[in-house]
């Protein structure tokens, strides 16, 4: 959730070029993590469990592809990019392990 949120508060001030192109993609993609997340985990079996957690992990993988576009576009200063990518990568680590627990528990 705090990565969607820093990407909607972030997003707010973009021009509107921008907000009608960049913006509508990147909040999409911010909030469909946790929304994933949240939804895999209210499944009851594991294999609907972990097919909501690699949505999410695809949908994380389409932030970052995001939050680059837009650094490489001088939309967003460097440290904002390297703070959100240092979550991603670390959610990221987080959800593959999760995802293998969840394999293994689906056998």
């Amino acid at each position: 959730m705090e990565i969607g949120d820093e990407i909607w508060f972030s997003v707010i001030n973009w021009d509107n070029l921008t907000k009608f192109t960049m913006c509508q993609q990147i909040v999409k993609s911010a909030d469909s993590i946790a929304a994933n997340i949240s939804e895999g985990y209210g499944r009851y079996h594991f294999k609907d469990r972990k097919l909501f957690m690699l949505y999410a992990r695809g949908s994380l993988s389409e932030t970052k592809t995001w939050i680059k576009k837009a650094k490489n576009r001088k939309i967003i200063s460097e440290e904002f990019h390297l703070g959100e990518i240092q979550k991603i990568e670390k959610l990221g680590v987080k959800l593959n392990n999760y995802i293998s627990t969840l394999k293994a528990k689906s056998l």
